[in-house]
């Protein structure tokens, strides 16, 4: 990792649609140009991250799995 986390938002235990809805209320109060790691357990955030990232021109930087927590780190634009 090339970058500095800004802000950390445990999602792990909750399900769709907790874990975007937390991540969207974390995005708005950052600074643009800051790094959020995300900590989540379901799923359907591989696939709700990503997509909420596309959407609202959010870069997603990186994703990784470590043993059944996936982590997301996202760059607010």
């Amino acid at each position: 990792m090339n970058f500095a986390i800004d802000k950390y938002l445990n999602a792990k235990g909750l399900l769709c649609p907790e874990p975007v809805m937390l991540l969207h209320k974390a995005v708005r109060e950052m600074q643009a140009g800051e790094v959020i790691e995300v900590a989540a357990t379901d799923p359907s955030t591989l696939r709700d991250i990503p997509k909420f990232c596309h959407f609202l021109g959010h870069e997603l930087l990186q994703t990784q799995e470590q043993e059944d927590i996936y982590l997301f780190y996202i760059r607010k634009q």
